[in-house]
């Protein structure tokens, strides 16, 4: 195992530890940064996300197991079903960047 170490990312600068660096017990990659489409894009092509809250820091996390939906196995209970169709939820998809 990896010793972890926190690594702060720089506003400007585009990059991400190896998320095999992570903290082994959280997920935890990195700190700091920014949410620009250009990170975001690179974060999520190594299976790393970031999860803050407004005024706080931005964590990024790449957690061991992921979790990972396969629509094909995908089960509804009936009361999901119900909930669904209330339309209470909505899905989207690519809302924020360019195609």
């Amino acid at each position: 195992m990896v010793d972890f170490f926190m690594i702060e990312l720089h506003p400007t600068e585009l990059f991400f530890p190896d998320p095999k660096h992570y903290h082994p017990l959280s997920g935890l990659v990195a700190c700091g940064g920014d949410l620009s489409p250009a990170r975001l894009s690179l974060s999520y092509d190594l299976g790393i996300f970031p999860w803050y809250n407004p005024g706080e820091e931005i964590l990024w996390w790449c957690p061991d197991p992921r979790f990972v939906l396969f629509p094909e196995r995908l089960k509804v209970s009936k009361a999901m079903r119900k909930i669904l169709k209330t339309e209470t939820f909505s899905f989207t998809e690519n809302q924020c960047f360019e195609m």
